[in-house]
């Protein structure tokens, strides 16, 4: 299962000098290529998924897909929440299957940045999940995205110091002269106030805007601190050539035709990025040195005294809307015995985000009131185990056939 910690692979990053892709995922032809440029290169890499850009896809259902495509992956796979606003946006994506968010507060007061961003941290470390915050206003230019053109505002190092000392981030994205989306003029980096952020700052850094560089400033970031660089415009652009390119070769194209080579087109791209970047043959080290991301199985087998079935349905309702309200909860699932006779009649299976859950989870006012008042009162009869997956590595197609697993077409 490669989905690993992301704190882990960016701690790796940093001390060996080399930055992780965090690619933005918005189609599965994105997903697709992101993950063939990884693999064909070895490196670990990040799907990055941006809060702004879920007007456009149902964020619920590519993440599926995205959890999917990384635990089959050989590569090491992180899943990052981009651009999070508040602290419902945060619990969300780690509901759906984010092992890393960012809380963007750049645009508030320091003081309000740094209040909001303390309490994202204090629910998503309970949850066993790293996050990113931003000191400094990166550039918006003209683009898909973007709308305002908006202003940047450089980060100060003392700043930077005093927010993640404060706050306990994981990540800090810096404003160092790139941008959103793609400029008509050369970025002008301060690589100055980079090396004074890296020199007072303990925590992997963020490039936002990674885009349009050359490879010499790739590596002016990376010997400064940079642990992990956002990618997407560039990629974008590519992928809206090469659709007009199908659709000029073929007028009447449809929908599969206009779309053909399309992941190959950003995998390619994705794997000259990561070359660039140093971190191509990362994947063994990284594997070894990260925690693997395993969830846990929370299970409690139980009889009820007193009750009705149709009081055991209302507690098993209510049950589920309130148990998957708690932060780092992924699903609820309350069920009966298919047959009668056995020790148990029912049961509640809960998924964790993380094994820190399990704290975090038993102590949280809404899972503690409704244990208190709803269940353990008429539940007496019970046991609770928590579990993890014993997983194998993944086997591929070939393994796979050999194996009976996969039939004849």
């Amino acid at each position: 299962m490669p989905l690993v910690n992301m704190r882990d692979m960016l701690v790796h990053a940093r001390g060996n000098r080399y930055a992780v892709g965090a690619f933005d995922i918005v189609s599965l032809e994105l997903l697709q290529g992101v993950l063939r440029g990884a693999e064909a290169c070895r490196a670990p890499v990040i799907l990055n998924f941006v809060v702004p850009q879920f007007k456009y896809y149902d964020f619920e259902m590519l993440m599926a897909a995205a959890v999917a495509g990384a635990q089959r992956s050989p590569v090491p796979v992180a899943i990052h929440l981009d651009h999070a606003a508040d602290l419902t946006g945060v619990v969300q994506g780690i509901r759906h299957g984010c092992n890393g968010v960012m809380f963007d507060g750049s645009h508030l007061p320091f003081e309000e940045n740094v209040k909001l961003a303390r309490a994202v941290v204090e629910v998503a470390h309970g949850c066993g999940i790293p996050v990113e915050g931003e000191i400094g206003v990166i550039s918006s230019y003209a683009g898909e995205d973007v709308t305002d053109g908006e202003q940047g505002l450089y980060t100060w190092p003392d700043e930077a110091r005093q927010f993640v000392r404060q706050t306990k981030v994981d990540f800090l994205a810096v404003s160092i002269g790139t941008g959103h989306g793609l400029s008509t003029e050369r970025s002008r980096l301060d690589l100055k106030r980079l090396a004074r952020i890296s020199r007072v700052v303990d925590v992997p850094l963020v490039i936002h805007g990674g885009s349009g560089l050359s490879d010499a400033e790739y590596k002016c970031l990376i010997d400064r601190g940079v642990a992990r660089i956002n990618y997407y415009s560039a990629l974008s652009r590519m992928v809206s050539r090469r659709i007009c390119s199908n659709s000029l070769q073929d007028p009447d194209a449809g929908y599969m035709a206009l779309l053909h080579g399309v992941s190959d087109t950003v995998g390619r791209e994705v794997e000259r990025c990561l070359r660039v970047w140093n971190a191509a043959n990362r994947a063994d080290a990284v594997l070894a040195a990260a925690e693997p991301w395993n969830e846990v199985e929370h299970l409690i087998v139980y009889n009820l005294e007193s009750q009705s079935e149709q009081q055991a349905e209302a507690m098993m309702t209510h049950g589920r809307e309130v148990l998957a309200r708690v932060p780092g909860v992924r699903r609820v699932f309350s069920g009966r015995a298919v047959r009668d006779g056995g020790k148990y009649r029912y049961c509640w299976l809960v998924r964790f985000a993380h094994p820190k859950v399990i704290d975090s989870y038993r102590v949280h006012p809404e899972h503690a009131a409704f244990a208190d008042e709803w269940f353990r009162p008429f539940a007496s009869d019970r046991i609770s185990i928590d579990y993890q997956a014993v997983e194998s590595a993944p086997m591929d197609d070939a393994v796979r056939e050999a194996s009976g697993e996969i039939g004849e077409r």
